[in-house]
């Protein structure tokens, strides 16, 4: 065998293995894989069921003094700071409700474990009774605060955080069964009330037909949102059909209020009487215009409904204090009426402790009566001296 043929022989031996060598030593450059977060399930399926709304306005003030920007009518009752119904600068920063009789309160207070548990406590005269802790709440929740009770004594709104919140405080809703004095198991309120932040005080003005909801989200440290809305007389959920995925993802999240409004016509109707209650609140929190409210004949021809109305400063000063008497009278009526309720259903030692408060009030009562009845005399007679 020549070198030549040798040469080419080897060549064509070594050339592919040379080749393949090569091949070996390129690299392969391996894209990076981007995992994409995935969300809660209970948050989706919660998002595709998100309660229709609308949502007339909403505030953003100091966590601390939020509770006054819920206007309520007196026939829905009162909340209030702990610590400004309790009195005590020691008692917690979340609030009460004080139902329209002012003789049932519903608050949250530290329990062993320093964890928000719910209480009740009743007024028994001039007393309040022993708080009793809520019962029936506590599965799926550890802690639950920020109470409020429909005036049917039955519904009841409270914030609570555990298993079965999506982000710190959910609102949840559930009912009172009379029968074994507990409550059913509370149920998610569901979005646009709920979210990843914390939601609290979910308060209904039923008179007035409006309702508040108070949220962290999207808000700085120390601060919070309420919102103002008409409540639903049923629930009704957005037709996915009509709206894209973005579009119902903002109506969840309450991107911008002004896509709930609609035509704005049950907007505008609902601010009216948003306002109404605004005025009727500022009256009644005014010593000077709180009693200028209750109508009073003064002869065949004059009715007066005000203060303001009359002529005579004695006929003035004695209408005042008329229409706080009065107002009194029916406070205690009511609180009479409870307890007698309440002798009906107590045991031996109830009905011993509740019989001395009746007998009391009924006496209250005869002599206010009576007095309101001079008051009346007292007032006319004066107004007519002076416009006759």
């Amino acid at each position: 065998m020549t070198i030549k043929k040798i040469s080419i022989l080897a060549l064509a031996i070594f050339l592919p293995l040379s080749m393949g060598a090569q091949k070996k030593k390129k690299r392969v450059v391996k894209k990076p894989v981007i995992e994409v977060p995935q969300e809660d399930p209970r948050i989706t399926n919660m998002r595709e069921m998100t309660q229709q709304i609308i949502i007339i306005d909403s505030i953003v003030t100091d966590k601390k003094q939020f509770l006054t920007h819920l206007k309520l009518s007196n026939e829905t009752g009162r909340v209030m700071t702990t610590r400004s119904f309790f009195g005590n600068d020691k008692a917690d920063s979340t609030s009460i409700f004080l139902n329209e009789m002012g003789n049932k309160v519903y608050f949250s207070q530290p329990d062993a474990n320093n964890l928000q548990q719910l209480y009740t406590s009743d007024k028994l005269g001039n007393e309040w009774s022993q708080p009793q802790r809520l019962e029936g709440l506590s599965e799926g929740i550890s802690e639950a605060a920020y109470p409020f009770m429909l005036t049917d004594g039955i519904t009841f709104y409270f914030a609570g955080k555990g298993e079965e919140s999506i982000g710190g405080y959910d609102i949840f809703f559930t009912r009172y069964n009379s029968h074994n004095g507990s409550f059913l198991k509370p149920e998610n309120l569901g979005m646009p009330f709920n979210s990843e932040a914390n939601d609290y005080m979910y308060a209904i003005d039923e008179l007035n037909h409006i309702g508040y909801f108070a949220s962290d989200r999207r808000q700085p440290e120390g601060k919070v949102c309420i919102y103002v809305f008409i409540p639903s007389e049923s629930r009704r959920t957005y037709d996915s059909a009509l709206y894209t995925e973005q579009q119902l993802r903002n109506l969840s999240d309450i991107s911008s209020i002004a896509d709930t409004w609609g035509n704005g016509a049950e907007r505008k109707a609902a601010i009216a009487r948003w306002k109404q209650i605004g005025i009727a609140k500022a009256d009644r929190d005014n010593p000077k215009t709180s009693a200028t409210h209750m109508e009073l004949i003064i002869n065949d021809a004059l009715t007066y409904s005000s203060a303001n109305d009359f002529k005579s400063t004695e006929a003035a000063r004695h209408y005042r204090q008329l229409v706080a008497d009065r107002q009194k009278l029916e406070k205690m009526t009511t609180e009479l009426a409870a307890n007698r309720d309440m002798y009906a259903k107590a045991d031996k030692a109830g009905k011993q402790r509740l019989e001395g408060l009746i007998l009391k009030a009924e006496e209250e009562v005869k002599l206010l009566n009576y007095r309101i009845k001079q008051l009346e005399n007292q007032t006319r007679n004066a107004e007519i001296k002076v416009i006759n």
